[in-house]
């Protein structure tokens, strides 16, 4: 198993452990230095907040335990390619790094529908990685709305 397949295995725990709070199962780690240092599933249903986005809240915390807002360096495993905003977030926070699980094509902005990450009209483009347990990160999102209908 790769350092990036590791990563994605325990986003995808924690993907898991927001489906069965009723969140829709998309799970975040950010890692710096080769050790996480934030880690969040989506919330927004529980936090009664539309950005509550699991990228979201992994840089809010990350921001808050490296005490700076700009994320220099870190690497960020989402188990969904991130939304605009997420992608916009995390250009914002200068992520060197983004890899993601299931492509979203309806609405991904790391490269799918939109490619905000690698924009360069920004003053910062993150390296994507994208398709990294792909499969087994479409299971849990294809199950929970299965399971939801």
């Amino acid at each position: 198993m790769t350092e990036d397949e590791r990563w994605m295995a325990a986003a995808l725990a924690l993907a898991q452990r927001g489906a069965e709070v009723g969140e829709v199962p998309v799970g975040a780690i950010l890692v710096s230095s080769g050790e996480p240092i934030a880690e969040a599933y989506n919330s927004p249903i529980q936090l009664h907040d539309a950005t509550a986005h699991a990228e979201i809240l992994a840089l809010r915390r990350g921001g808050d335990r490296l005490q700076n807002y700009r994320l220099l360096g870190c690497t960020l495993y989402v188990t969904l390619e991130p939304c605009a905003m997420c992608a916009a977030a995390l250009v914002q926070a200068r992520i060197a790094r983004l890899v993601f699980g299931a492509p979203d094509p309806r609405v991904g902005a790391a490269g799918s529908a939109f490619d905000l990450a690698r924009e360069p009209r920004f003053n910062h483009q993150i390296t994507v990685v994208g398709g990294v347990l792909a499969a087994e990160c479409e299971w849990v999102l294809r199950e929970f709305f299965r399971a939801r209908r």
